[in-house]
């Protein structure tokens, strides 16, 4: 009987054990559960800026009469998806073909430049780019081409790593990057560049621009410029 007895205590007790061992365990997975979302944040993020949209189409082809605009979207779409890919962190200024201004601004322009300064300054990004199609009264004008905002040393330093990565991919692109007096670098003290992909003015060019294959690889060749841009940076 004794030996019995001893038994069952000892079954009390390592059913005790083990419930407290549940106990516990269920206490830290409610705490795992009921713990906030987080993830890792991107050592780098990137604003990538569509140009025009809406009512403001921007440049034309004259053989397919794509729009600048939807062009940009294409561009900054397949961009995004490579940076993300990358794992950098992307904010865009606008993912459809709807325009940024306000629809009862009685100056549609001046909105929706107002309206990208805040989505830039708001995303905290460490550069900036915005994608443009090029258009000029002679045909024969061709190649993609970087603008940086005046005094900014770093938009400076962006704008050659990717010109030199285009240089390297594409015997059109310009040897050179230019100041560029335009709102989307004067706005802000990022590092930001506006990237003319090339000419829809150029027939040749035009049909290039809407092929997605031809996309990818200027895409990607930003990508890179924008990657040595950033590795140049780290390094200092």
């Amino acid at each position: 009987m004794m030996k019995i007895k001893f038994l069952t205590i000892k079954k009390k007790a390592i059913v005790a054990g083990l419930l407290s061992i549940l106990l516990i365990a269920g206490a830290v997975l409610a705490l795992y559960l009921s713990r906030p979302a987080s993830y890792p944040k991107p050592e780098f993020s990137v604003c990538i800026d569509a140009g025009h949209g809406g009512r403001d189409g921007g440049a034309e082809g004259k053989v397919t009469g794509v729009t600048e605009s939807r062009l940009n979207l294409e561009f900054a779409q397949t961009l995004r998806e490579m940076c993300q890919s990358f794992g950098f962190g992307v904010v865009m200024t606008r993912s459809d073909m709807n325009g940024l201004y306000s629809p009862t601004a009685t100056n549609k322009k001046r909105s929706e430049m107002e309206k990208r300064k805040e989505i830039i300054d708001k995303s905290g990004a460490d550069a900036v780019i915005s994608i443009h199609m090029n258009s000029f009264a002679l045909s024969s004008a061709h190649g993609a081409y970087v603008f940086y905002g005046a005094g900014n040393e770093k938009g400076f330093s962006l704008a050659k790593s990717i010109q030199t990565s285009l240089c390297r991919d594409f015997e059109s692109a310009r040897k050179t990057v230019s100041v560029g007096d335009y709102y989307v670098l004067n706005c802000h003290e990022k590092a930001g560049v506006l990237v003319e992909c090339g000419f829809l003015s150029n027939a040749e060019e035009e049909r290039l621009l809407c092929d997605k294959e031809y996309q990818r690889k200027m895409c990607y060749s930003i990508l890179v410029g924008l990657i040595d841009y950033f590795s140049m940076n780290e390094s200092n």
